[in-house]
């Protein structure tokens, strides 16, 4: 087999990180999540470009998830990256993050997730938080009779926001928002 000089996996990841970038400028369109639709978006925090507050990177020093469904403000989908308001802890923060910088986005109310590779900045240095030569799994949509991806390496921590209760602030939680939803 010869050498890939057309870079597919590259244009793969790309286009896949469109569909990201498309969900968020439809929540936009129409002013509003759809129906029960919400989004858990991963993303690598010492990403370039990547802005995000001091206390918020202190405290998610690799990874954090964020949840887009009931109280955010000022949501901007840009060409290369999109921009939310969130709160944390009772207090407002802005968020700037590239879509290079996702490495996982879920909506779990109908079983969507795509897992994507570390970004090509990423290759020669291991990602934080994974084993020396671990990669992420590949960008593959799942859904639709596609097999759920699967992890490797440490999960991300998942940042609390004030969509989901919270408990002491010993460390983060990861909490289902299932279980505090009203039926």
């Amino acid at each position: 087999m010869s050498h890939d000089l057309m870079n597919y996996e590259q244009m793969r990841n790309l286009a896949l990180r469109g569909v990201v970038r498309d969900a968020i400028r439809r929540v936009i369109r129409e002013d509003g999540l759809p129906g029960a639709h919400h989004f858990y978006i991963t993303f690598l925090t010492r990403y370039p470009g990547v802005e995000i507050d001091d206390q918020l990177a202190a405290k998610y020093p690799e990874e954090i998830t964020i949840v887009l469904e009931h109280q955010f403000w000022d949501l901007a989908a840009n060409a290369d990256d999109f921009e939310v308001t969130l709160k944390f802890g009772g207090i407002p923060k802005y968020l700037k993050v590239p879509y290079h910088a996702i490495t996982r986005f879920h909506d779990p109310s109908v079983g969507f997730s795509m897992t994507f590779d570390p970004p090509p900045e990423f290759d020669s240095a291991p990602v934080i938080g994974l084993a020396p030569g671990t990669a992420l799994g590949s960008a593959a949509p799942t859904g639709l009779g596609a097999p759920a991806p699967t992890s490797v390496g440490k999960p991300a921590e998942k940042a609390e926001t004030d969509d989901e209760p919270g408990g002491d602030d010993n460390g983060p939680k990861v909490v289902s928002l299932d279980s505090f939803r009203k039926k």
